[in-house]
């Protein structure tokens, strides 16, 4: 009795083994890079300051925005009490950041009610949720080394659904990443572009319904996977004298191993 893939073509068989082979490398290289990964919340001074700076050298070198003498990138919702700044280290090395915000009736502002209200604003009004990720920026040079390096800062995006609950994951991006964001995350477009400064190029308005997306999204890439643990340590807030850890390491491999 054959063992092969009934009902496909001759030919097929073949190429299906080899887009599997390719996808179950590529997470292996994600979950080899995770091991090498340490997550750090960004709530002191110092801390602010090197990932406000690395988000300069990243725009900058893309040309996203204007040379300033003070060479940071920082703006007015990096200090609200809903917002979450988080470094990524690998090797002990800053690679990459990624700012999150909790939005809510409690806590409405955020990048997508700023620059998208008209759209975002009367779904938090009538008591849905968003998580909505923002200012995701690399070292350029460490970038071109760990290609893998976006799915490593954007796993805290799920990560942060599995603590809040959240009933939507919002984001404003540029045109040439909306294929990223509608294979990895399911998301879609909600409004057309617009300008969003001192961001120079326009972005537009992309989400949808975490529930929905994220479950399909984590069974086909584990190294999205945490631990209740995990998200402890990157989000729980409540004693103001109480610091944040100083470093969180992923857990992915943890799950992977269970399943």
């Amino acid at each position: 009795m054959s063992t092969g893939l009934v009902g496909l073509k001759p030919g097929t068989e073949r190429v299906v083994r080899e887009q599997s082979n390719k996808s179950s490398s590529f997470i292996d290289g994600v979950m080899a890079l995770l091991e090498r990964t340490e997550y750090r919340r960004c709530e002191t001074g110092e801390d602010r300051e090197e990932i406000f700076h690395l988000r300069y050298r990243s725009y900058r070198a893309h040309g996203f925005v204007p040379e300033t003498k003070g060479q940071i990138v920082h703006d007015d919702l990096d200090d609200l009490p809903n917002c979450y700044n988080f470094a990524v280290y690998i090797d002990k090395r800053l690679v990459s950041t990624v700012r999150l915000h909790q939005i809510d009736q409690r806590n409405p502002l955020g990048p997508v009610t700023k620059g998208f209200g008209d759209v975002m604003s009367p779904l938090i009004e009538q008591g849905d949720s968003c998580i909505n990720p923002s200012m995701l920026a690399a070292d350029p040079e460490w970038a071109r080394e760990y290609r893998a390096l976006p799915y490593v800062s954007l796993r805290l995006v799920i990560a942060a659904y599995e603590y809040f609950r959240s009933t939507y994951c919002a984001c404003l991006i540029r045109q040439e990443h909306t294929a990223f964001y509608r294979r990895i995350f399911g998301a879609r477009q909600m409004s057309p572009e617009r300008t969003y400064p001192p961001i120079s190029v326009p972005l537009m308005l992309f989400g949808g319904v975490c529930a929905r997306e994220f479950g399909p999204i984590v069974d086909r890439f584990p190294f999205f996977l945490s631990t209740r643990s995990e998200r402890k340590l990157l989000f729980e807030r409540g004693n103001a004298h109480l610091a944040p850890p100083l470093t969180v390491l992923p857990t992915a491999k943890y799950l992977k191993h269970a399943a």
